[in-house]
């Protein structure tokens, strides 16, 4: 084998060097309405080179009066470099299936840009299977490319394999900023026949590895090959505020809790964790407390995971990604060899794979906009209309965890708006997938609970003190209606409730 260099030379295939060219010779490739997948997960992995070099190709096709607009498919959301800078050129028509860049959110609620927002896990046998329509173009980041045409994939894999093997052309960010060390560190597993030859995935622990190290490019559909070297970015995390403290303090207790009952292994069940500083408190939670041998079944490998491991108190994690601050990203990649033994990064259809969530018994630790008195949730949209990030993963696995928590601070809008209302305004995940809900104030374990019993509990133990009356005055009320049977509601003042914020921009009783 040709040792890949570390500083150049990263494409060793000889006609994939023939096909170098500039971001963009490259973004003159694209036809108007092309549906393009990218590489990207968080800021991770995303190409960079190339959607620059195309926005700035969409800027001048619209002077010209030629506007040039995309579909644009990802893992989930991206880097400023990718949806910052196409949304900025207005040169996005459709995306999918998550986002959190404040110009594509803003084009979303103006009615300028379509958006479906799916579960993630979901994405790639969509594709797969036709339901999304047609891969025009894949624009994928790796490490390297070997002479047979095998790549070492950067720091995310999201839905690489599915858009390499069904787009009809393909163009490759070969990035040297990405260690080559990040070699043997993914998991890609290519033996996922559709139905109904499809066999069980022969994965039973959290850090096993069941695939390939190396992405298959299909040389034949290359049409282009960029050298960039330009490095992830992903903001810093922010230190943990009280109310994420308290909320971490009270997850921690009750997974002891769980322990003590007989639930749960001393060392616990695989953790998934969504991305956020409350996420990020709880798992700086675990390194301080006493669990050990802990392992992680999730998306993303954050900040905290990092510290877990480098404690000893981790022993392995498995995402799709890396959604690291740059400093400790600089600490991963100070020490990759080691961080190999212990990290598995695999494609999104695997790491949120409904049937190996269940199958590992995984406790899902999720954030949310707002939860209902009834424990319905809603970790998607303002007000029930305007969109705000997405569902991404949480699903996949608050309804196929063995233990699904969902948690956030009891106000919102710096404090005049409670988070537990009498009814969401938009539901992502119903009653039926919320196990725990879990404020700065308060846990409600609403498991083998009616939906009144449910409601105190919600109301007693995780609404602010400021909103407690309200709540319990409408409960009380739509107790007593004519309706107020198995789950009392009272419709018109339960969308009062968030109309009242509408009309003032508070919510205070």
């Amino acid at each position: 084998m040709v040792t890949v260099s570390a500083s150049h030379n990263r494409v060793l295939n000889p006609e994939l060097r023939q096909r170098i060219m500039s971001a963009d010779e490259a973004a003159a490739l694209v036809r108007n309405g092309d549906n393009i997948g990218m590489s990207g997960f968080t800021g991770s992995g995303c190409a960079k080179e190339f959607p620059s070099a195309l926005a700035r190709r969409m800027e001048r096709d619209r002077e010209q009066g030629n506007p040039l607009r995309v579909g644009v498919f990802t893992g989930a959301s991206t880097g400023p470099e990718l949806d910052g800078a196409l949304a900025a050129a207005n040169g996005i028509q459709f995306r999918l299936p998550y986002q959190s860049d404040p110009t594509v959110r803003k084009r979303i609620n103006d009615g300028d840009m379509d958006y479906t927002d799916i579960h993630i896990s979901h994405v790639a046998q969509y594709m797969e299977y036709g339901f999304l329509g047609k891969l025009d173009m894949a624009v994928i980041e790796v490490a390297a490319i070997y002479e047979d045409g095998r790549a070492i994939p950067s720091t995310s894999l999201g839905n690489n394999k599915s858009w390499l093997e069904c787009a009809d052309r393909v163009i490759l960010e070969v990035n040297s900023w990405q260690s080559i060390k990040l070699e043997g560190m993914h998991d890609i597993y290519y033996g996922l026949d559709a139905p109904p030859r499809r066999e069980p995935i022969p994965l039973i622990r959290a850090g096993q590895r069941i695939g390939s190290p190396y992405l298959h490019i299909p040389i034949e559909k290359v049409a282009a090959v960029i050298e960039t070297r330009s490095p992830d970015q992903n903001p810093a995390f922010k230190e943990p505020d009280q109310a994420s403290l308290r909320i971490a303090g009270h997850i921690l207790e009750f997974l002891e809790w769980e322990v003590k009952k007989g639930r749960m292994p001393e060392d616990l069940l695989p953790i998934q964790s969504g991305v956020g500083n409350i996420a990020n408190a709880v798992l700086f939670g675990l390194e301080q407390g006493k669990f050990q041998n802990l392992t992680a079944y999730t998306e993303v490998i954050q900040d905290g995971m990092i510290s877990l491991l480098n404690s000893g108190k981790m022993i392995s994690a498995s995402a799709t990604a890396f959604c690291l601050g740059p400093e400790m990203m600089n600490t991963v990649y100070a020490n990759l060899r080691n961080y190999r033994r212990s990290i598995v990064l695999r494609t999104q259809d695997i790491s949120n794979h409904p049937g190996i969530i269940r199958r590992l018994g995984v406790i899902s630790m999720n954030g949310m906009l707002e939860a209902d008195i009834y424990g319905n949730v809603n970790s998607t949209h303002i007000m029930g209309s305007k969109i705000m990030n997405g569902i991404g993963g949480s699903g996949d696995f608050s309804r196929n965890a063995y233990l699904s928590i969902f948690m956030a601070p009891s106000l919102a809008a710096r404090g005049s708006i409670s988070t537990i209302v009498p009814m969401v305004s938009h539901v992502d995940h119903t009653e039926h997938d919320t196990q725990v809900l879990v404020t700065e104030n308060g846990l409600a374990d609403l498991r083998g609970l009616s939906p009144k019993q449910r409601a105190r509990l919600v109301i007693d133990n995780c609404a602010a003190p400021a909103f407690q009356p309200l709540l319990k005055d409408y409960f009380d009320r739509a107790c007593k209606s004519a309706s107020g049977q198995h789950t009392p509601h009272l419709l018109s003042e339960a969308y009062a409730f968030h109309q009242r914020y509408l009309a003032t921009g508070k919510m205070l009783p």
